[in-house]
């Protein structure tokens, strides 16, 4: 999704978010947090992240400062896409945002320094249902754009599980996995 700028010679003016257009776009979330991460160095990757019900969250992310890549990996039982990914790259520069459903994992690698990820969720953080599988898990297969140095981890994330011990408490809801296109404009 990239919302619609409108410029002229001060800059520009954006609605970041609008629940009419969402819900028109098939989006029926109640946000209820914002948050904000800063990641100094590029190619930290943050990820694969999810909360487990009864707690579990649909994010909205942008960028707001910088690149990244992102990416969310459908986690729900029963889906035909389980272990598939999405990916798309939000920019500052272009506004571009990434819907991820609840029963999906999210991460993303930064594509530069000093970059800052802006993003809506759908409950309140809950460290006791907090989740994540490893990274780079095969099985998942995401190429990670990194830098020559590798990619800059937390401790906590590189200690996640693979996708092949993972048991899911995500059931199917019968969406499919909508991959990413080029938005046009007038777009959420």
């Amino acid at each position: 999704m990239r919302p619609r700028r409108f410029g002229d010679a001060r800059g520009w003016f954006m609605e970041t978010y609008s629940e009419a257009s969402a819900l028109a776009m098939g989006i029926d979330v109640r946000f209820v947090q914002d948050n904000q991460s800063f990641s100094a160095a590029e190619g930290t990757v943050r990820g694969l992240h999810f909360q487990r019900p009864p707690h579990a969250q649909a994010k909205l992310v942008r960028c707001v400062r910088g690149s990244i890549m992102d990416y969310a990996v459908d986690l729900r039982r029963g889906s035909q896409t389980y272990g598939q990914y999405v990916s798309a790259k939000l920019t500052a520069e272009g506004g571009e945002q990434l819907f991820v459903p609840v029963g999906f994992a999210h991460g993303f690698v930064t594509l530069e320094a000093n970059v800052e990820i802006a993003y809506k969720v759908s409950d309140i953080y809950a460290p006791e249902c907090d989740g994540g599988i490893l990274w780079n898990d095969p099985t998942i297969g995401i190429e990670w754009p990194l830098p020559t140095l590798g990619a800059i981890l937390s401790d906590k994330d590189k200690a996640l599980p693979t996708l092949a011990v993972f048991d899911s408490p995500f059931d199917y809801d019968g969406k499919s996995l909508v991959p990413l296109v080029a938005p046009g404009p007038g777009d959420f």
